[in-house]
Parts: C-alpha cells; structure tokens; sequence
C-alpha cells in the first residue's frame, strides 16, 4: 500500500509524483521579479521549506520563460551546506515551483535594516544593529561568513556554475547563523573555451571586466564577494555613484579608500582579504590566480589562520552570531501582500488531465515540457553541462529589445536590482585558460545559445 494522507478532501497519494498537495501552506515571506516564496510543511515529513512560485502567464509576459527552465537545471546540479538547494520541483496549471532549504534567519540585507540578533560568544545576550542603521558588525561574524561563503564559491566553480549577482540580498542565514547562497535565476554555466560577454547582475556588485565588456567567467563571484564583505565590515560600498555611468566609472577606474582610522572596523589580515578579492585584474584576484591553488590561496590566507575547514564543511563551527528566531527576519508585509494584493493567491489546485501540446503557445508549451519534475529523495541529481546555456534574456522592453538597465519608479538607476542582458557574438577566447571541452553545436534547436 502507497502512503496516503486523508488530511484533505482528496486523499494525497505520496507514492506519487509531488505536487502542491504534498504542502500544506503556511505564511508568505518574500517576493522577486519573476515569483513569491512563503513557508511550506511536508505533510508526511513534517519538514518546514521555503515554496517559489512563479506565475507562468507573468513569466511569459516578462519574457522569463528560459530564465526559469535555466534556473531549475542548474538548481539540480548543486548540493552544497552553503547553499540553498532544491528539494522539489514541480508545476500546475498556474505556476512553476520550486521547493527549498527554508532559510529562517532571512537575508543580510533583511538583517542589516529589519531585525536585530543575539551573540552566543561568552554566554552574553547582546543587540546588534547592522549595515543601513550604520552599526558595527564584529569582524569575527563576517570572517566565518566569509569562510562559509568562500567554500560555496568554490564549489559551484567545480560544477562550472557563475552565480552573477551576489549580494547581500542573495545571502540567507539559518536559524543557526549559517551563511548560504540563493537566486539563480541569471546565474550559468561557463566555458572553458571562451569568456561571457553579457552584463548580468547588481550593478554596484558587478566586476570591472563585467562592465568593461573585456570577457569574464567564474572569477566574478570572487570580486562580488569582496564587496559584499567590505559592506558588512565598513557600511557602505568600495565603489559607488549618483548615476549608472559613474557607478560604472567607479569600479573600472577608482582605486580602493579605507577608512582613515581602519582598526576601528577590521583588522590587517581583513584588510589584505578585501585587496586581494578586489583586485581589477582577475587573472591576480585573490582565489582566481591559479586553477590548481585558487582554494588555497584562501585556505593560507592569514585572515582565516587557525580555521579548521573541515570542520566548517560539516557547519561545526558554531556562528557568533544567531538571528533571533523571536522576531520577523523577513518583510511582514508580504502576508498582508499575498492576501490583498495578488489577484489570485495561491491555491491547491489539480491539473488538467493529460493536456494538449500541440495547441499550447510555444512558451507554454516550452515549460509544459522543460520544467520537469523533481524529487531530492527519489532523483538522481544530474548535470545539464554543457546542454544547459541560458538560452535568452530575462528582461525586455516594449520593442523586444533587452533592457540595460531596471528604473526605478522615480527613474533612478537601482544599483542593487538584478539586471541581465544578451551577450554579444565573438567572445573573447581566455588566453591562459583555454582547456579542451565538448564543443555544442548551437544550430541544434534542441539547446540553447549563449547570452
């Protein structure tokens, strides 16, 4: 006999593909430019996790169709303890889903401006204030974040995978205090065999040769790393402007400013780590100098001496500081959101009973098909590469033509809002890292071509 819950009308057959009717749902907590994500509960395991969920009919307005299928391939191929991975995907009529790691510490953004924390260090119980009320963040917490970070960062380099918009936005705790990784959704694969071109990601965290349009590949994540640890640490961004073009300036040109009286926010050994993950030219960028020593160079650097990596790995390390489970580390507003505001919230609802492809629209038709289901406890994960190239952009305007840049409502460049746009024919080849690799013929309709 298959597992069977009778908790609603319809018993929910287990043994069966997951669906939405394996979660009973629970509050809404956040939303992006293509989806919106609320706490879900297994109803067999009783394990909490977080739900996206994207309308088809806006993904396919906003043109985001491949943005997605790229999202959720890459999404299976990664595993990692400081990571948020996918634990099931699957869709209805309505929407595509994606169920992952449930991150109840919220983002170091959320952290910086919403919530206030508790310091396990000598048993003591104090408040923390964070980034945008201008409070210091203890050098100790952001050395272990950017530990954990660092080992994420290495690992998607082993699976080919550049992130492209890391930011503080994109870095979610635990309940325990855990640094991890999450959005995808313009992140790809790269090539041995060639440099990107495309600008894709947060403008104020983009890499010099990102906006140089000079060629780039997975060495980016190390520079937006650096920024991100230069805001925790000194509240502010290495590289800032009033306007898109000297934002742009700033970072290809400007040279780094530290605080005059530096001790007052880190030490010498941070201070080295920040150079050296901002360093213009990725070839002697700290972490990218060498495939066969990049990790290394991290792992001996003085800044992490007497870290116990191992151990780091296996989230042995306890974090010093531990957001405070009392409060709300998310926008509350997202509740009352979900309810008031969304035309059609979201709903248990079961598909139509062997649809139609051939009179499908080919965007839905291509999410009918491409979106498949997972399972992390019955699937095998496995690798797309190189199959899995993005196969167009995520933003467009009125004319079809990519958007360079997201406005805001007062026509104000945002430099933190994710941007993504086509890449150019002719890449530039690397020069030292040309390394033999399956070539993919990008005729064949079956996949798709490059950004």
């Amino acid at each position: 006999m298959g597992a069977v819950c009778s908790c609603c009308s319809d018993p929910v057959n287990f043994d069966g593909e997951v669906d939405l009717y394996h979660f009973d749902l629970h509050r809404a907590v956040g939303k992006g430019a293509f989806g919106r994500v609320r706490v879900v509960e297994h109803k067999k395991s009783k394990k909490l996790y977080a739900l996206k969920y994207i309308e088809k009919a806006r993904c396919i307005k906003q043109k985001a169709v491949a943005n997605i299928i790229q999202e959720r391939r890459l999404l299976e191929e990664i595993d990692h303890p400081f990571i948020v991975n996918l634990r099931y995907a699957f869709q209805d009529d309505e929407n595509c889903f994606f169920v992952l790691d449930l991150m109840l510490g919220g983002d170091l953004r959320c952290q910086s401006s919403l919530s206030s924390g508790r310091v396990t260090s000598a048993h003591t119980t104090l408040h923390v204030v964070h980034i945008e009320r201008k409070g210091k963040i203890e050098e100790e917490y952001v050395r272990l974040w950017a530990a954990e970070l660092c080992s994420a960062l290495d690992y998607l380099r082993g699976q080919r995978i550049i992130h492209r918009d890391l930011k503080p936005d994109n870095i979610l705790l635990d309940s325990e205090g855990h640094a991890h990784i999450t959005d995808f959704n313009v992140a790809i694969h790269y090539s041995e065999r060639r440099l990107h071109t495309s600008v894709a990601g947060s403008m104020a965290y983009m890499a010099p040769e990102i906006l140089a349009r000079s060629g780039y590949t997975w060495s980016v994540d190390w520079w937006s790393l650096g920024v991100v640890l230069w805001e925790l640490l000194f509240h502010r961004r290495p590289f800032d402007g009033r306007n898109p073009d000297r934002i742009t300036q700033s970072i290809i040109n400007d040279s780094l400013r530290f605080p005059p009286v530096l001790s007052d926010y880190c030490t010498e050994p941070a201070r080295d780590f920040l150079v050296g993950l901002l360093e213009k030219n990725p070839k002697l960028r700290l972490g990218c100098r060498s495939r066969s020593r990049g990790i290394d160079d991290i792992h001996d650097h003085a800044w992490f001496a007497g870290l116990d990596w191992d151990a780091l790995d296996n989230k042995a390390i306890q974090p010093g500081f531990v957001p405070d489970m009392k409060k709300a580390n998310f926008d509350v507003s997202h509740e009352l959101d979900e309810f008031l505001m969304v035309e059609k919230p979201l709903t248990h609802s079961k598909r139509k009973v062997n649809p139609d492809l051939e009179k499908m629209k080919p965007e839905l038709r291509q999410l009918e098909e491409q979106f498949t289901v997972y399972d992390f406890a019955e699937s095998k994960r496995m690798s797309y590469y190189p199959h899995n190239q993005p196969l167009t952009t995520a933003n467009h305007n009125e004319d079809g033509e990519p958007a360079t840049v997201l406005q805001s409502s007062t026509n104000t460049m945002i430099p933190t809002t994710t941007m993504v746009e086509r890449s150019t024919a002719g890449s530039p080849i690397p020069d030292e890292r040309q390394q033999p690799s399956i070539s993919v013929d990008i005729h064949d309709p079956r996949r798709s071509s490059s950004r």
